[in-house]
């Protein structure tokens, strides 16, 4: 899956959350944030701290890749990240 915004971060995030069932605040407490932090990240903006940006991903289970560009244009795999952007601003699960 290809990330090129903290928009696509966010909706990754939101998406993955809303799959495990989890609320905002449920989230945020599993990661020693506050709600607001998640709403933010959610919401794509682009100074969130790495750190609980890394807690977050792990705590999903969202893995990161560091395969080089032409590798994974060779072996594309997961979910489209246009369609989980699209369905997010539809207000789909």
């Amino acid at each position: 899956m290809l990330i090129r915004t903290p928009a696509d971060l966010g909706a990754v995030i939101r998406d993955r959350r809303k799959r495990f069932g989890l609320g905002q605040a449920d989230l945020a407490k599993k990661i020693g944030a506050s709600r607001q932090w998640v709403v933010g990240i959610e919401r794509g903006h682009s100074r969130a701290e790495l750190g609980l940006v890394l807690r977050t991903l792990d705590t999903l289970g969202i893995r990161l890749d560091t395969r080089d560009k032409d590798a994974t244009a060779k072996s594309p795999s997961g979910p489209d990240i246009d369609a989980i952007v699209a369905a997010a601003r539809k207000g789909r699960p």
